[in-house]
């Protein structure tokens, strides 16, 4: 059986962007056994993903952070190790980075990624052995389809498909309610306070109970203000991401601004509203098998009004 290796770490929405690549290529080609170096964050949500044989974790934030003692260098050892161990047909990095092409570098195989004129950091192309065009003007989806197929001999059809079963993670349960994704590590992203509040009002007359999750301290102290204004809203502890992907699948609704979860909703078809305000939607907005508006757009802060009306229309 010949082996593939995925490289692509990060960010969360990143990573969910590459699904769909995994599930044409098992499709595609069956016979093949399917590995992935991933951010270790991001693990649990990848082993979801019934195409994947190996999850490879690689904690590359948490050793800068912690750089240069010596349970990181032994840490950098065992996962160089790791990684060199088999000997791969094909490694394929969608990252396009120098960070994710040093790691691809490090394993042993044919190695493919973009070429200098596709690629993020163009540095990063002369470390691969085969490099592949794919239009820069396209989705992050259809470019990390493009090129898997480009490295594995066949050309992607049809709608993308995170090989993730709603009913599966979240069976459908009486409990209504609705995931608000306020936090986003980019505050120009943000959307006001207020209108969140406006917001969980709303949706709490129609019986559906606003849920708040958070990634850090800072978003933690946001949705507790915000659900301190809101009757029967929740503010969860701290959970793994596959424990989140449960909690989004059983929502009746998701709204959201442009953060990795908002992406995560579309790829498990939950109504979603997606929020954009320092981004445009149109190379990275969220894609999915279910109902799904966007609203505003970089520099267009959509009003509290106009975000209820399109919750309305779809949950």
């Amino acid at each position: 059986m010949s082996d593939v290796l995925f490289v692509k770490t990060s960010s969360l929405g990143d990573v969910i962007h590459h699904m769909p690549a995994l599930t044409d290529a098992r499709a595609r080609r069956p016979a093949l056994r399917f590995a992935w170096v991933v951010e270790e964050t991001f693990a649990p949500l990848v082993r979801l993903h019934p195409g994947v044989d190996e999850v490879i974790p690689v904690a590359s934030r948490r050793w800068r952070r912690s750089f240069p003692g010596p349970s990181t260098w032994r840490e950098i050892g065992e996962f160089r190790q790791k990684l060199r161990a088999p000997h791969y047909d094909a490694i394929i990095d969608t990252q396009g980075l120098i960070r994710s092409a040093l790691i691809v570098r490090a394993a042993r195989g044919r190695r493919h990624g973009y070429d200098a004129d596709s690629i993020r950091e163009r540095a990063a192309s002369l470390l691969y052995d085969v490099r592949h065009s794919v239009a820069r003007g396209q989705h992050a989806i259809a470019r990390n389809r493009a090129l898997t197929g480009l490295a594995l001999g066949y050309s992607p059809e049809g709608p993308p498909d995170y090989g993730l079963d709603r009913a599966t993670l979240s069976p459908p349960s009486p409990d209504r309610y609705a995931v608000l994704l306020h936090a986003t590590a980019q505050q120009q992203k943000e959307w006001p306070a207020e209108n969140w509040r406006a917001l969980g009002r709303s949706l709490a007359v129609r019986n559906l109970r606003p849920v708040l999750p958070w990634g850090s301290v800072r978003e933690r102290e946001r949705s507790c203000a915000i659900a301190a204004a809101l009757p029967n809203a929740q503010v969860p502890d701290l959970q793994p991401l596959d424990s989140v992907a449960r909690l989004i699948a059983g929502a009746s609704l998701v709204v959201g601004v442009d953060t990795g979860l908002l992406h995560l909703a579309g790829a498990l078809g939950v109504p979603l509203v997606a929020i954009f305000i320092g981004s445009e939607p149109g190379l990275t907005g969220p894609m999915g098998r279910g109902p799904i508006t966007v609203i505003g757009g970089k520099g267009d802060t959509p009003s509290a009004p106009a975000v209820i009306a399109a919750a309305d229309r779809i949950a």
